[in-house]
């Protein structure tokens, strides 16, 4: 059996073996639905700038070196990052629809539990629907018909949802704000926030699409790679819209940024 001391020296070995993970997961505050899609839209975000930009450049620069295994590789983590951001946007469109049009029911609606579960179900869907469609284009390259049934899935449906959602999003924040004043500034303050991420969406999103729906001919390969750098601009910008409208966001990345989220007391920090 074990002993007092033991028991204490057990405890103190747990706590410093799992001392890193409780720090860098510390922001107890900030454990909410909304931003557990915040989470997974950055590490989509993050995974475009680590993965798609170096071999997209590649790709676009030079002669590529790196075979045919790498270049479906390519392929295939770019259309199912692409299909995670945008279904990450259709859940926080979701989320921000819930809070504001039916705020009453949001907290038995929207839980940490469903938002996780969507979450999870989102990054499988992308997996295994782009890991069908990209079968027939590895094995058969060109352009096909699954090419627009990817655009409609893919982009046009989405798109669809989530403009749908950011109207009436924006319609009820600015009724509820100008009824209550300045108690419902936050919910104005959130549709605007929508907005703005809807407009960068389908400003990088939309030239990405019409460029390959249109003809080889139509376009030469600069336009093609301006196309390209635009669609992957969208990544490093959903950072910087939550940076300038949110503090505690802003608060957030300067903890990890200087390292002091690796300090003992990180999980006690006020960032809010």
């Amino acid at each position: 059996m074990l002993n007092g001391g033991d028991l204490t020296h057990l405890s103190l070995k747990l706590r410093n073996n799992s001392g890193s993970s409780m720090k860098i997961e510390g922001f107890l505050k900030l454990h909410t639905p909304s931003n557990i899609l915040l989470l997974s839209l950055a590490v989509s975000d993050f995974l475009v700038g680590l993965l798609l930009m170096p071999l997209g450049i590649l790709r676009n620069t030079g002669c590529w070196v790196l075979g045919d295994i790498i270049c479906s590789l390519y392929w295939y983590l770019t259309s199912n990052i692409v299909c995670a951001s945008i279904g990450n946007i259709v859940l926080i469109s979701v989320d921000r629809y819930v809070a504001i049009c039916d705020p009453l029911h949001y907290p038995s609606r929207i839980t940490l539990v469903k938002v996780k579960l969507s979450v999870c179900l989102c990054w499988f869907y992308d997996f295994f629907y782009i890991s069908l469609y990209t079968k027939d284009i590895l094995i058969e390259p060109g352009r096909d018909n699954s090419w627009i049934i990817d655009l409609f899935l893919s982009f046009i449906v989405p798109l669809s949802v989530i403009i749908v959602l950011y109207m009436r999003v924006f319609v009820a924040a600015v009724s509820q704000a100008r009824a209550i004043n300045q108690a419902k500034k936050s919910e104005l303050k959130a549709a605007r926030t929508l907005g703005v991420l809807v407009v960068v969406f389908l400003s990088c999103y939309s030239p990405f699409y019409c460029y390959y729906l249109a003809e080889e001919n139509v376009v030469n390969d600069p336009s093609a790679s301006t196309v390209i750098i635009i669609f992957y601009i969208n990544s490093c910008l959903n950072p910087l819209i939550y940076a300038l409208f949110y503090p505690w966001f802003r608060n957030a990345v300067k903890l990890i940024v200087t390292l002091q989220v690796f300090k003992h007391n990180s999980c006690e920090a006020n960032i809010l």
